[in-house]
Parts: structure tokens; sequence; C-alpha cells
């Protein structure tokens, strides 16, 4: 619209210019809107906007002190403002101007959450209230110090502003600014950059790589052990050690239908295979230690020994 062109101009001269605009009364804002919305008269919306330009430019103002250029935040509130043009039901009974404010603080606000840091913020409503009113909480209870603020007065700013204080924390931190992790740590011109203390906690491609290969000759020797076991022996094994919820003496002598009265016959029988199985994986642990290295191999042998003495009722 023609108004909003002026915006890339020269912002004082803008705001000149949009005085010429006449402001409307109830009966005639009301008939524009109806020739809008119902007959889609743009000559009707062209006068209905232009005619609350000024609107948009008051709101935009109250947003200049987040950095921002206040002729970026008069065309957002603008673009906010056709937007509620497109919207607006004169039959509810309220001006324009009443509908269109809500509609121009939210475009202002969220070109404000875009456009303030490269790390993007304001993602929840708490987020977003604690952006806009943190500042003013901080007023109000004279916290203007610079840093972190103290426990109690975080936990006052979260009442008011009915966010907890973790939120509270974090946006102040947040409201900070950025820091690039390319400034120096010191003035002189030979102080390291702060990425350069930047700890990276993964493991390396040599580290991952090592694992990869022990895990595969692990289970290949594992394989090799459980091909001497019977199927029978094997599905005994594999329920007394190789999952996380052991099955029980009582469970496998169900499961192999052996009666109670053999119960504690076959309670050697199955013990006994254990320990067959684990001289197996035991001589299956020096295979790996003799390819990946007897430190790592005995470490999750140890893991395995250990997990084997919560899951058995079997005496060694």
């Amino acid at each position: 619209m023609q108004g909003a062109t002026l915006v890339s101009g020269n912002t004082t001269r803008y705001l000149a210019e949009i005085r010429r605009f006449p402001m409307l009364q109830a009966d005639e804002e009301c008939l524009l809107a109806k020739r809008w919305r119902e007959h889609g008269d743009r000559n009707a919306a062209h006068k209905l906007v232009t005619s609350h330009l000024r609107l948009a430019a008051k709101l935009a103002m109250g947003y200049r002190g987040y950095g921002l250029p206040v002729s970026e935040l008069i065309s957002e509130g603008n673009i906010g403002l056709m937007q509620a043009s497109k919207r607006f039901d004169p039959d509810k009974g309220f001006r324009f101007a009443t509908y269109a404010m809500w509609w121009i603080k939210a475009a202002i606000q969220e070109y404000i959450l875009r456009s303030w840091s490269v790390v993007k913020i304001g993602t929840t409503a708490n987020q977003k209230k604690l952006f806009f009113n943190l500042r003013k909480a901080k007023s109000r209870i004279s916290a203007l110090e610079e840093g972190d603020l103290r426990p109690d007065q975080v936990k006052l700013i979260a009442k008011r502003v009915g966010v907890s204080e973790q939120d509270v924390v974090e946006m102040n931190r947040r409201l900070a600014g950025d820091v690039s992790l390319n400034l120096q740590m010191r003035d002189d011109g030979d102080s390291e950059e702060w990425q350069d203390w930047v700890a990276d906690e993964s493991s390396d491609q040599e580290s991952r790589l090592a694992e990869s290969e022990e895990w595969e000759t692990r289970r290949k020797a594992l394989g090799k052990a459980l091909l001497v076991l019977s199927e029978r022996e094997r599905r005994i094994f594999e329920a007394r050690r190789l999952v996380d919820e052991s099955a029980t003496l009582q469970e496998l002598a169900a499961e192999f239908t052996i009666s109670d009265s053999l119960n504690l016959r076959r309670r050697g029988r199955i013990c006994a295979i254990q320990r067959q199985s684990e001289q197996e994986r035991a001589r299956a642990w020096e295979r790996v230690w003799s390819i990946t290295g007897r430190q790592y191999a005995e470490r999750d042998r140890q893991a395995d020994i250990s997990r084997s003495d919560r899951s058995g009722d079997c005496e060694r």
C-alpha cells in the first residue's frame, strides 16, 4: 500500500507523511470494513489501513530499546496492521484500532525474536513473556546490575511474571547478548580465542573405530562359543546370561516341562550347562584378548562376570 512503501525512506519523513491520512469516525470505519470484507473493495481497505498507520508507528516506537532499526519495526507493525484488516469483523461491536493493536504488537514481537539474536529464543509462551517483560520486572525491583540475578530476585520475578525460576535465570543470561567464540581472551594481539578452550567431549574417530572392531570381534567369538552347545543348552545359557532380565531356574524348569520331583535333579544339570557355557565363554574371551588387547577385554569380562553374579542362583 502507499503508506507502507514510504517505510524504506527516512523515518522522520515517513512519520510526517502518515499524518496526512485522516482519522476515521466510527460509522465511516464500519462502512469501509464491510465494503472490504463483503465485497473485496481494495480502495476501502487502503483507506482503512492508512488511517491507522500512526497507530502502528506509535506501537513500534515502544520497542526501540531492542537495538533494531525503527524503520524495520514500523514495517513489521504495518504488516500486522494489514493482517488485522483481513480478519476484522465490524459486527463484533468494537473499533478497528482495538482489534489491530494486538496484531501489530504480535508482528513486531515476532520480528524482534527472529532478529535480536543469532540463537533462536522465545520458542515457548513463557519465554516470549519473559523476553518482553524481564527488563521491566528487573527495573521494578532495582535489579539493574549486570550478571546473574540473586536467588531472592529470581524468586520474586518468577512469581510476578508467572514462570519458573529456571526460565528467569536462562532468559536473563540470554538477554546479556551473543558472544563470539572468535573473540580473544585478552586484549593483547597474541591472545588465544575462546573457541580454543572449547573441549570436544565426544570420542575421536580412532576410538570409535577401535570400539566398533572390538564389538564385532566379541560378537563373533561369542557366536563360536555357542556353536558347541546343543539347542537346549543354548536356550538355557541365553535365558540365564544373554538377556537383561535373566530367567530363574524355576521358569526354565517350567519351560522344559520339568516336574517338581525332577526339579532338584535337573537344577544341577542346568547349573552344569551354565558352567560349561561359561568355560566356553572364558576361552572366547582369551581369543578376544589376543586380538583387541587385554585391557579392553578384561574390563568387559569383569562386567560380564558381575552380570552373571546378579542373575544366577547356582553355586560356583
